[in-house]
């Protein structure tokens, strides 16, 4: 392969690290196609990165939409996140291969494929396209089953896939050392959680679980990152269950600043519902070397936490089962360090930006060959049918 385009809505902390890999392996044959500004919002967040030579903004000028009109059918590959599908009608219409990059499209629930504007838009994107060469990078272990129910859109066409931030290369031994220093200077172990303060996060229900385990007599400290709409009724609701004093709260911080405190805590929780299409923190907290406990429901969870190897999974929406793998490893320091040993392994041979770069070019030249995929496992392997509620409490 001697060019690839990658288009989205704007480039951020989730693809730069994947970018800059396809960037040292393609060279000038690389192109980040940005098709709007950032929100404010997430401006505001630390979202905003300094823009490699790589990126094109189509809204600056008539010329740069042009070309990255003329990139849409020229590269010998384009990946198509959340952009305007404009960009590759004719690219369709020439059966030239397409990586879609999605997550779950029904995360909302199958109801709606059936609103008329949604249906059509469904319809149009991936069920009239089923028979072209588009294949789907799935950001979420339920993306498969998703377009399975919407007519088989991507009969198996579809492979594991992830955001990839930047990759933790210290080494887990120097990584555990330091969380060590952290927990004996706070004279216990501290469960973080970070993220947006809004309803499909359920902080509430790391609270509830924490209650229940003070209330057991265990010594821990709850830290909880991140600023939204919940944050009073959270902090109040600590205050209620009587751990208030034992809960801290911190407002946003940048996305280096947060991976740093991933870095420094031993447990880390992942709450989320169904509505979190993949769930960047597990891969951080993973990748920071943290035992981490995670939502059955996050699209990255079936990925990459398998329960008690490289983490621990809870079902989602139950704080008796948050409770119960919080309680194993606040009690269990070994549990602790071979969890977090095997998660970062994990990431260090496989899911991390560099791998994922070469395995996207591996995958599209297997292709070409007329095979399918060469990987079995990590990033571009098959990505098989999962539902709702395949995790079974242990």
């Amino acid at each position: 392969m001697k060019t690839l385009t990658f288009y989205s809505n704007y480039f951020n902390h989730h693809q730069k690290a994947l970018c800059d890999a396809f960037f040292a392996l393609l060279g000038e044959g690389f192109t980040f196609v940005e098709t709007m500004p950032m929100e404010d919002f997430r401006s505001g967040m630390g979202w905003g990165e300094d823009q490699p030579s790589y990126v094109l903004k189509t809204y600056e000028s008539a010329g740069n939409e042009e070309r990255a009109r003329r990139l849409a059918l020229t590269s010998d590959l384009v990946i198509m996140g959340t952009a305007p599908e404009y960009y590759i009608e004719k690219r369709l219409l020439e059966d030239k291969v397409i990586f879609r990059y999605s997550e779950r499209p029904l995360k909302e629930g199958f109801i709606k494929f059936f609103i008329p504007r949604l249906t059509k838009k469904y319809l149009h994107l991936h069920v009239r396209n089923k028979k072209r060469p588009i294949y789907v990078l799935a950001a979420s272990a339920y993306t498969a089953a998703d377009f399975k129910k919407m007519f088989d859109s991507y009969p198996g066409k579809c492979y594991k896939f992830a955001y990839f931030p930047k990759h933790i290369s210290d080494g887990f031994e120097k990584l555990y050392e330091e969380k060590c220093k952290v927990a004996q200077e706070a004279g216990a172990v501290t469960i973080l959680w970070t993220g947006r303060m809004i309803r499909l996060k359920r902080a509430d229900l790391l609270i509830k679980a924490a209650a229940r385990l003070a209330g057991r007599g265990y010594d821990f400290r709850l830290k909880l990152i991140g600023d939204g709409d919940q944050k009073d009724s959270l902090k109040k609701l600590a205050d209620d269950l009587g751990i208030g004093g034992i809960t801290s709260f911190e407002g946003f911080l940048s996305p280096d600043e947060a991976r740093e405190r991933m870095g420094r805590a031993q447990i880390y929780a992942v709450t989320s519902n169904f509505l979190e299409g993949w769930g960047s923190v597990v891969y951080e907290s993973l990748d920071a070397g943290c035992a981490v406990v995670a939502s059955h429901a996050c699209g990255a969870t079936p990925y990459l936490v398998t329960d008690q190897v490289t983490g621990l999974v809870y079902r989602s929406g139950s704080v008796s089962s948050l409770a119960a793998k919080l309680e194993m490893l606040i009690k269990d320091e070994r549990l602790r360090h071979d969890l977090g040993k095997r998660a970062y392994e994990q990431m260090d041979e496989k899911w991390n930006p560099k791998e994922a770069a070469n395995r996207v070019l591996g995958l599209y030249e297997a292709l070409m060959r007329g095979e399918d995929t060469p990987y079995e496992d990590g990033p571009c392997s098959k990505a098989g049918i999962l539902k709702n509620n395949w995790y079974k409490e242990r």
